[in-house]
């Protein structure tokens, strides 16, 4: 699949499953509380949340984290955030997808979409589309946090290369960090190879470990 086609996806109940990768967009048990879990409180946000504060994203999906994200931050001022997406989902997707979360307001966002540039209440998105491996290289920003939400290394390897885990720390401001699902050692060991203090924190239902780390 070339970047910027449409995933096919398959459906377990309400939860959407990459039929390229076979891996679900989010955990089947509650992907709003996985977010909040792993990409917030792994970030320590919305502590962390102030004007100009900006947010990275490996892998944009459904949009939820960038839906969580904004039901976050409720303070004055701006939040940007950029997500770098090979596949964007096509529109009803992205509406059957989140309407497993009547709790969250997904209508600013199927109300745009597929738009690239947007915003969510104070959350200014940006969607890169096409290969990480291309866009981020030559991407002239960096983040004060980082979702690393590619679907899993096993299944996704290109989005968890050990070249692309230094790009995300050199498109990091000092002491910017990251969260992510994953604990797979080769992912650990590319994010201190590449300057991060990495650690391991209780994961999200059934899976034992994620990771954190931060930029000295």
């Amino acid at each position: 699949m070339a970047s910027g086609e449409h995933p096919t996806i398959e459906w377990q109940g309400p939860v959407p499953v990459a039929t390229r990768y076979g891996d679900p967009y989010y955990s089947l048990q509650d992907g709003a509380a996985e977010a909040r879990h792993v990409f917030l409180d792994g970030n320590d946000l919305p502590d962390r949340l102030r004007d100009g504060f900006h947010v990275a994203e490996l892998g944009f999906g459904t949009g939820l984290n960038a839906l969580v994200l904004s039901a976050a931050w409720r303070d004055p001022g701006i939040v940007r955030m950029t997500s770098f997406e090979a596949h964007p989902m096509e529109a009803d997707d992205l509406a059957r997808a989140l309407s497993a979360f009547p709790d969250i307001d997904a209508t600013p966002l199927l109300d745009v979409w597929p738009a690239r540039r947007f915003r969510l209440g104070a959350v200014e998105v940006e969607v890169v589309e096409g290969d990480a491996r291309e866009s981020l290289p030559v991407w002239q920003d960096k983040a004060d946090a980082w979702f690393l939400d590619g679907f899993a290394p096993a299944r996704n390897p290109e989005l968890w290369e050990e070249m692309l885990m230094e790009e995300v720390a050199r498109h990091t401001a000092p002491g910017g960090t990251f969260a992510t699902y994953t604990a797979a050692g080769h992912v650990r060991r590319a994010l201190t190879k590449a300057g991060f203090e990495v650690e391991r924190r209780p994961g999200f239902g059934r899976k034992r470990h994620m990771s954190i780390g931060r930029l000295p």
